[in-house]
């Protein structure tokens, strides 16, 4: 009796030491996955500060981007104006050709009638 006690109580031993290593890889374990999950929530919140910077800087683009139509669109409406203005500047040149032509061929009709007058 007094021996199967002891073997049992080496056996209860045995079986307790082995719980104790169970228990302390399992600690070693929820240690690791609680630094990984720390490592993970820094990582998430370094891209997320990346995500709040690139989306500011996405806002001020668009608005560039509106500033820069709106003056385009001004750019347009000044370039319409000198073309139209241009285009009449023509048309009067071309008006002014007309009558320095004509001034000429008068001149040279008068001419030689008042020299020969």
């Amino acid at each position: 009796l007094h021996c199967q006690a002891e073997q049992t109580c080496r056996q209860l031993v045995r079986t307790q030491e082995e719980h104790e290593r169970l228990l302390q890889a399992a600690v070693e374990q929820a240690e690791g996955l609680e630094h990984n999950l720390r490592s993970a929530e820094a990582v998430l919140a370094e891209r997320a500060a990346q995500l709040k910077d690139t989306q500011a800087q996405l806002s001020r683009n668009k608005l560039l981007i509106k500033d820069l139509r709106e003056e385009n669109r001004g750019f347009a409406v000044a370039l319409q104006a000198a073309e139209l203005k241009q285009k009449s500047t023509e048309e009067k040149n071309q008006l002014l050709e007309e009558q320095a032509s004509a001034l000429k061929q008068l001149i040279g009709k008068i001419t030689p009638a008042s020299l020969s007058g």
